[in-house]
């Protein structure tokens, strides 16, 4: 981990440990009850942070790139996504960040050649976005007492919380057993290019597996104006597999 803030995220002070006690939960909507109670066992600590690796593909200029990338996301006070890309058969080295509400985007060909340097108020809008919707990746955070559940149907529920001066408003759908199926909610940014301002975004998990006590979605599908009625080659950017989670 040499990336100076992933150290400091992770090395920040943890709170004395609290067990999950499946109780906390019972005044909640039914579907969030059957998501929370399926994606923390019985007396897990409630994390507050993760570090995780994975490997995938991005879409860059139409084009399918493979990447492997580390992470390190701490609630409420930021993440780090370093990654390396391979790019027309070229290594691309950087990473994207949101740190006490200042985010930024750094890029460069071989590591040495800046492709992309880029940061104010829209790019930290919109990673803040990308932490806000991988909460679902963290979901013993969403047991905060701000945390608002909702749900209007046996297959849905919506999550509100705020963070960063944002508000943020996460829709769930949850299969029979709790295990997450999608996630859809609005991201600020600038797809394609485009102004940047506010756009549908998510995606769909097809496998999840157990990390410390702790269930979460392992393979995912993402990507910018993401609707459960397109077809996911109209949305699709970004598809990956986490390969090791640990949580504290």
């Amino acid at each position: 981990m040499s990336d100076r803030d992933m150290k400091r995220l992770w090395s920040s002070p943890v709170r004395a440990p609290v067990p999950f006690d499946p109780a906390t939960v019972r005044d909640l909507p039914e579907p969030a009850r059957r998501y929370l109670l399926h994606s923390i066992a019985p007396g897990t600590t409630l994390a507050t942070a993760f570090t995780l690796r994975m490997r995938g593909q991005i879409k860059l200029k139409h084009a399918w790139c493979a990447f492997t990338a580390r992470q390190v996301t701490r609630s409420p006070q930021g993440f780090v996504w370093r990654a390396r890309v391979t790019m027309k058969g070229l290594p691309v080295f950087g990473s994207d960040r949101w740190i006490d509400g200042q985010g930024s985007m750094a890029w460069r060909l071989l590591g040495l050649f800046p492709l992309v340097n880029a940061g104010g108020a829209d790019i930290s809008r919109s990673a803040w976005g990308r932490m806000q919707g991988e909460m679902v990746l963290l979901p013993t955070a969403l047991l905060a007492a701000d945390v608002k559940w909702a749900s209007s149907a046996d297959d849905h529920v919506r999550v509100q919380f705020e963070n960063g001066g944002y508000p943020a408003a996460l829709d769930l759908q949850i299969n029979a057993q709790g295990a997450l199926v999608s996630l859809a909610y609005e991201r600020w940014g600038n797809p394609e290019g485009g102004a940047f301002g506010s756009h549908a975004y998510g995606g769909v998990f097809d496998a999840e597996g157990t990390f410390q006590g702790v269930t979460i979605p392992t393979h995912m599908h993402i990507g910018w104006n993401y609707r459960p009625d397109r077809k996911r080659d109209e949305w699709e950017g970004f598809r990956a597999t986490i390969e090791h989670m640990e949580y504290k």
